[in-house]
């Protein structure tokens, strides 16, 4: 009788697969994992900057490519969580997951894509049967909106719509979201009404608020234009509020520009277009430095309204916008290897609840009066 034996990797308490980890927000997880006691394994694709970054943190490394499933399910096998860091997700987001199912792998990652979420909720009931949690959206796409979502809609149970923005002070995008954005140019945005995900323009919406800078009544007035948030999807899966609409924080110039996209989306949309943006984007720095970070805050503000025209305003003020993806991602990624989830598809606030994000450090909130 032949005996196949399949090597056996113990899986370490403290440890998790960080693919991409030569990305701007891969590297911070990667430095202060530490700080969490917690250590990553480094990987990505390319050896020329995945192992001299190891070499610097005293991390270890792998080097694979995600669509060479016999290497990704070894790498899997040898712990219980990936951190996914690899997008634009539309590419990678399914060899992942289904390795994950195989190798019954916990599963994290960055994505802000409605349409990500989406199609991996479709993997819910394959994950539950494996007792493994798949939880995209655990930094700030979509951890500290989905947890104010959840917040608000305990205030007001019988809240039929929700309206989120946010806006960002004192800091810029990284290359890959830069890049993940303009594979975007040219498609349109959504809601939800009445529970469904409905197609409208990018900024089709436009309004000014006034987003509280603290507690005690000081406030920034900005301009907010309606985008395809990933609250979309997961704030209804959180709350199940069937209207929802999320905003996000650019200068009024560049809506007003932006309202004429609909004349050049189809050039947009080209290889060439898509080609030369790009090329800018790699030229530009990798993302904002520390002292950048250390200065520059979140403003989230959200509404929940009832049919008799009732509202609760919550606000929020977070740590610069991939500080907090790093805490956030390494305060799941320490729950989860300890044993600490909830079989299946989760966003932040269904896996543990509305004030996850008051876990970490910098975050307040607050109702209106």
């Amino acid at each position: 009788m032949n005996i196949k034996i399949i090597p056996y990797f113990p899986r370490m308490q403290h440890q998790f697969l960080l693919y991409g980890a030569n990305g701007y927000t891969g590297e911070l997880i990667a430095r202060f994992a530490a700080q969490y006691d917690l250590q990553p394994i480094l990987a990505g694709r390319r050896k020329e900057v995945i192992e001299p970054l190891a070499k610097k943190l005293g991390l270890p490394y792998r080097i694979f490519d995600l669509n060479n499933k016999p290497v990704l399910i070894e790498a899997l096998r040898e712990v219980k969580l990936i951190v996914h860091c690899a997008g634009p997700y539309n590419h990678t987001y399914q060899p992942v997951i289904e390795a994950c199912l195989e190798t019954q792998t916990h599963y994290i990652d960055l994505n802000g894509d409605l349409d990500i979420f989406e199609a991996i909720r479709k993997y819910d009931q394959q994950a539950k049967e494996k007792n493994i949690m798949l939880l995209p959206g655990s930094g700030f796409d979509v951890v500290p909106t989905d947890c104010m979502a959840l917040w608000l809609k305990k205030k007001m149970p019988d809240a039929n719509q929700l309206e989120i923005a946010f806006a960002i002070t004192g800091s810029q995008l990284s290359r890959g979201t830069s890049l993940t954005t303009v594979l975007k140019l040219g498609e349109p945005g959504a809601t939800r009404e009445n529970g469904i995900i409905t197609p409208e323009p990018v900024g089709k919406r436009g309004r000014w608020i006034d987003f509280a800078t603290d507690a005690s009544g000081g406030k920034k007035r900005l301009f907010v234009m309606s985008i395809p948030w990933g609250d979309v999807s997961t704030a209804y899966f959180s709350t199940g509020i069937p209207n929802i609409i999320s905003y996000t924080g650019i200068p009024k110039a560049t809506w007003i520009f932006l309202k004429a996209q609909v004349l050049f989306n189809w050039l947009l949309r080209t290889p060439f277009m898509r080609r030369m943006i790009r090329g800018i984007i790699n030229r530009q720095s990798p993302g904002p430095n520390d002292v950048m970070r250390d200065k520059a805050i979140s403003l989230i503000q959200a509404q929940v309204k009832n049919a008799d025209g009732k509202t609760i305003t919550g606000n929020m003020r977070c740590p610069e916008a991939y500080s907090l993806t790093a805490s956030s991602m390494l305060l799941i990624s320490k729950k989860i290897l300890n044993g600490d989830f909830k079989a299946g598809y989760q966003t932040p606030s269904s896996a543990y609840g509305e004030d996850l994000v008051m876990e970490i450090e910098g975050v307040s909130r607050e109702i209106q009066s």
